[in-house]
């Protein structure tokens, strides 16, 4: 296997299925681990499933010779999502590297709430 990986592999952020166990075993096993927001109900319980992925990501959630892949939050960018600064908020507030917005684009106030994650949008 090359040293540095040739290309990202993202598990499908899975609407009801994706949980942070599953995000946690994806990034064991290479796979950049994704989830929507609006899975972990009620919204705040969001903080409590990105503490949950953060916190093994030193220990647990590495194999002995190589690092775990990053995790990403899927948030639903449409005008429907009410918990979207809610939620923009945890994932700023957690620094979750890789936000994917789908059903819309992000409001320019929600970018810069998280420069540091990356982007990847989808419609």
């Amino acid at each position: 296997m090359p040293a540095e990986p040739v290309a990202a592999v993202i598990g499908a952020p899975l609407f009801i299925i994706s949980n942070p166990r599953l995000v946690i075993e994806q990034c064991k096993a290479g796979v950049i681990g994704a989830m929507p927001a609006l899975n972990a109900r009620p919204a705040s319980q969001l903080d409590e499933w990105l503490a949950e992925i953060a916190r093994p990501r030193g220990a647990r959630c590495r194999a002995p010779d190589r690092p775990a892949a990053p995790f990403a939050v899927n948030q639903i960018v449409h005008k429907s999502n009410d918990r979207l600064d809610h939620d923009m908020a945890v994932v700023a507030k957690h620094k979750v590297p890789i936000v994917i917005s789908s059903l819309g684009r992000a409001p320019t106030s929600t970018t810069r709430s998280i420069a540091t994650a990356a982007w990847c949008c989808t419609t």
